[in-house]
């Protein structure tokens, strides 16, 4: 969802896929490495063709060097995609998705869409489950409540693009709330004098 300039007070979608990009994915290494230490954590050994658990960063570089296969997670399969696709269109509530998904999915299509069977079909379930999911989100917003808001089943994109208009939405309320209270309050002092 593109933003005027003065709402932009959240993260990005790029540190936000930077912040995904310590998810761990598995790979099919094709080449050999003995366990390596970085500041996150110590991965491997690589031995091909096991599979192996690596950060996202990790498998993008080492895919863009052409060192391995990225093993798709089984969300990012036509079938489950479609599944969730259909349950977003015909119920009122979020399909749960990993909280991470849509940047995750993001990474991987960019670097590794040879690796994703499928992989236009599925970019665009996920683009057709981005815009169902965002109609949603902004039905539940025109439904603000000063109180609170429930919409279960956000992923981080979806939380951080709404966070400004949630925010200002729910001053405004907050501000309107205690304007009433004060004028119901000067009203009733009224009364008694």
């Amino acid at each position: 969802m593109a933003l005027p300039p003065s709402l932009r007070t959240s993260i990005t979608p790029p540190e936000l896929e930077l912040v995904a990009s310590e998810q761990l994915v598995e790979i099919i290494p094709l080449v050999s490495m003995e366990r390596t230490a970085f500041i996150s954590g110590a991965y491997g050994p690589l031995r091909p063709p096991t599979k192996c658990k690596v950060p996202l960063w990790m498998a993008s570089n080492l895919k863009l060097k052409k060192k391995c296969h990225l093993v798709p997670p089984p969300w990012l399969e036509v079938d489950f995609l479609q599944e969730k696709l259909t349950q977003e269109t015909t119920s009122p509530s979020f399909s749960e998705m990993p909280f991470r998904f849509a940047e995750i999915a993001k990474i991987l299509l960019d670097v590794a869409s040879d690796d994703l069977p499928n992989h236009e079909r599925i970019r665009t379930l996920l683009k057709d489950i981005r815009e169902a999911r965002q109609a949603k989100s902004r039905e539940g917003l025109s439904k603000l409540d000063h109180n609170e808001l429930l919409l279960h089943n956000l992923c981080a994109m979806e939380i951080n693009e709404i966070r400004p208009f949630f925010v200002r939405g729910m001053g405004v309320l907050t501000q309107l709330t205690r304007e009433s209270a004060n004028n119901n309050n000067n009203n009733n002092m009224d009364q008694t004098l």
